[in-house]
């Protein structure tokens, strides 16, 4: 059980790890706007995230078949249960859970002043009677009565 589990644990350490490196990548997307990126990253992260909640279950299926129970407190007492090396790697995959949960969090925080900053400048602008946009899509520059001063 010890060597199934610590490899199972290496394994999703290295997700996690994975998960951790695409959040970076998404916050400097945000950080630089680069939005083009974000649809991509959205996507993996999604594959990521099933693929973590996946080997959660795995784990907490083999926990429980070894005789502990469910969730943190499960991993907790497999991993006192199974030695050092057992030890250290769960401590490790908690500290890199904790890692991904609070980027996450930063990166929706990021994107949420992104998209607040745009609401509230469209909402300023249609409070000014400005618009960006004609009604054939085509962009609007300036505010002026419509003539152009170089058609005469």
């Amino acid at each position: 059980m010890n060597s199934a589990l610590l490899k199972h644990l290496q394994q999703e350490r290295a997700v996690l790890e994975t998960f951790l490196d695409l959040l970076d990548r998404e916050a400097e997307a945000l950080i630089k706007s680069r939005f083009e990126e974000l649809p991509l990253i959205t996507e993996r992260k999604a594959q990521l995230a099933e693929r973590i909640t996946a080997l959660e279950q795995v784990r907490e299926q083999r926990q429980q078949a070894a005789g502990f129970g469910l969730g943190r407190t499960g991993g907790d007492a497999a991993a006192a249960a199974g030695g050092s090396d057992l030890q250290q790697i769960w401590r490790e995959l908690l500290t890199r859970a904790a890692q991904a949960r609070d980027n996450n969090h930063r990166n929706g925080i990021m994107i949420h002043t992104h998209l607040d900053f745009v609401r509230r400048s469209i909402n300023f602008l249609r409070a000014h009677g400005q618009s960006l946009y004609g009604a054939d899509g085509q962009h609007k520059v300036g505010l002026g009565n419509g003539h152009s001063l170089a058609s005469g």
